[in-house]
Parts: C-alpha cells; sequence; structure tokens
C-alpha cells in the first residue's frame, strides 16, 4: 500500500541519517533521491493492456508463456506490490461485468491499495476502426453514443478522470458527423466530471496528426482532448510533429507504450528521450500510462518502460 511504500522511503531516509553535522532539516542524498522517486511515481500509471494476454478476453492464441491469469478485481494489488505504481487505465475490454456490485468490488479494491483509475480506454467494437460512432446512418450511430455513455456512467462510479473513445470509422476528409457525436458524448461526460479524449491509433492521426487535432478544434478544445499515444506513428519525423500538435491538448493522460528493449533497457523503437523531452517542453503536466505492447515477457517489458520513464521524468 501506499502509506507502506512511503513509510519505507522515510524509514530508509532516517537510517541514513541526518544529513551534514546532524542538521534535522537537512535532507542526506538518499532522502532526496526517494522523495524524487516518490513523486514520479505519482506521474505515472501502468494499463491492464500491458498484461491483455493474461486477461482472458483479450490474450492471444498463440501466446505461450508461463504465469496465473489476471482478473481486473485483483490488478490494482498486483501493480502496487511489483512496482509501486498506484494509478491505473482500465481498459473496458477487461470489465468482467458493469453490474453495480462488480462496480463496488472494484472500488473496494481501489480503496485497499490506495488507487485510482486515470483513464478507460473504450476498446469497444463501436469505437473501433469499423465502428459505429460515426455512422452516417443517424440511428445506428445514436446506439453507439448510448452504448459510449454506460460507459461514461462506469467511469462516473469508480471516479475515472477520462475516457478515450475512438471515432469508429471516420471519413477523415468530412468529420461534421464525428463532431456531432463528439459534442453530444463530451455533454454527457463533463456532466458527470468525465473528459473525453481521442488517441492516434487505428490509422486515425497517426499518419495524419492534423486530423485528429482538426477533430478536436471542431469539436471544441474545452469539450475533449487528446491522448498521445507514443508508439502509434509509422516513422520518426510523424512521431515527432504529431506529438508536438497532440501534446498541448493532453489533459489527463499520455500513453508511453514499451515495445522493445535492448540490453541495456533502452527503448529501440522509437527516440525515447526525445519524445519525453517534447512532452516536457509543451508543458504536459498529466500521466504518464505504461502500456507495453512488445515480444517476450510483459511483467518485465513493464519494468522496462518504467525505469525508462523514471530516468527522464
Amino acid at each position: 500500500m501506499r502509506r507502506d511504500f512511503l513509510a519505507r522511503i522515510a524509514a530508509g531516509a532516517a537510517s541514513a541519517g541526518l544529513g551534514h553535522r546532524g542538521d534535522p532539516f537537512a535532507l542526506t542524498t538518499q532522502a532526496r533521491a526517494a522523495a524524487g522517486a516518490s513523486a514520479k511515481l505519482e506521474r505515472i500509471s501502468i494499463s491492464t493492456w500491458s498484461l491483455h494476454n493474461y486477461f482472458r478476453a483479450t490474450r492471444r492464441k498463440d501466446f505461450n508463456l508461463p504465469g496465473p491469469m489476471v482478473a481486473l478485481l485483483d490488478f490494482p494489488e498486483l501493480i502496487a506490490d511489483t512496482y509501486h505504481v498506484r494509478h491505473f487505465e482500465f481498459c473496458a475490454t477487461h470489465f468482467s461485468s458493469v453490474e453495480p456490485a462488480y462496480l463496488r468490488e472494484i472500488k473496494y479494491a481501489l480503496v485497499r491499495t490506495r488507487s485510482t483509475i486515470v483513464n478507460m480506454p473504450l476498446d469497444i467494437r463501436e469505437c473501433g476502426p469499423e465502428g459505429t460512432f460515426s455512422d452516417p446512418d443517424r440511428i445506428t450511430r445514436r446506439e453507439a453514443l448510448d452504448t459510449v455513455k454506460q460507459w461514461v456512467d462506469v467511469a462516473h462510479a469508480l471516479g475515472v478522470r477520462s475516457v478515450c473513445v475512438g471515432p469508429g470509422k471516420v471519413d477523415p476528409e468530412d468529420l461534421a458527423i464525428s463532431v456531432e457525436s463528439y459534442k453530444a458524448l463530451a455533454a454527457y461526460a463533463l456532466a458527470k466530471g468525465v473528459r473525453v479524449i481521442v488517441e492516434n491509433r487505428g490509422g486515425f492521426g497517426t499518419e495524419h496528426p492534423e486530423d485528429l487535432v482538426r477533430l478536436l478544434k471542431l469539436t471544441g478544445t474545452g469539450r475533449i482532448g487528446a491522448l498521445p499515444d507514443f508508439g502509434d506513428f509509422p516513422d520518426e519525423p510523424t512521431r515527432e510533429k504529431g506529438l508536438k500538435m497532440f501534446f498541448p491538448y493532453a489533459q489527463t493522460v499520455c500513453d508511453a507504450k514499451g515495445l522493445e528493449f535492448n540490453a541495456a533497457g533502452a527503448e529501440t523503437r522509437y527516440d525515447f528521450p526525445k519524445v519525453m523531452e517534447i512532452a516536457r517542453k509543451a508543458g504536459y503536466r498529466g500521466v504518464y500510462s505504461i502500456e507495453f505492447d512488445g515480444p517476450g515477457d510483459p511483467y518485465a517489458g513493464i519494468q522496462k518502460t518504467l525505469d525508462e520513464l523514471l530516468k527522464y521524468l
């Protein structure tokens, strides 16, 4: 638990001594480092997608690494105990139910571990690349909007800051229908204290970041925001361009994607220090959410991504 972790930090600082000449107000180097690490951890979350192969709903058929399956109710304690991180992204597909009794169990798991959910990615059919959130047919689109609103209700019940909602199958040349859906959703969500954010993924905002920025502006930046994903770009020039465009609109969270690491523990699929510098120069003060999506042991991948974040935060 967070209190126990901070207590261990305090105990470590005390055992290191009082500092120069016993001055009780002088922090030792070890105590400063512990305090700095604690502050950094407050800006980090871990997505359930990082362990998607240990959730039955999202396990790949060809995944064969050992380890027990994970239930969403156990995720807060597992992550807090393993990584000392107490903020999470809960993917919609990892919920076993949205019934009130189940949501109360999740709330209890969060309270018990002194944890929070910072964002819920709605990785549901309606918001996917072929989804109907932007469907030209008004009735079909309304049904998709009603489904997404139900997830906003879940987020509100769990005290989640934001929901990430993809536009579905969208026409980048004519965003009017998408804008209509997002305006309606944002009005509903903001009334419940939940922000709506949009990620560069599924082909939208990835190759052409300006399409996502145009959607944000047309909908109204006071209504919706961006979720910059470090990894979802076709090449380095587009990544740099896109992240510089997205971070001014980032309200709650960005995805620090973990893909592949070398023997020294450095991300090799993209320039991790550069993207962190882009976020810093943009004045980003939100949460960095670890989304490991690479080969090998995901538990080790989470740790390596966490180490990169702690290094460059």
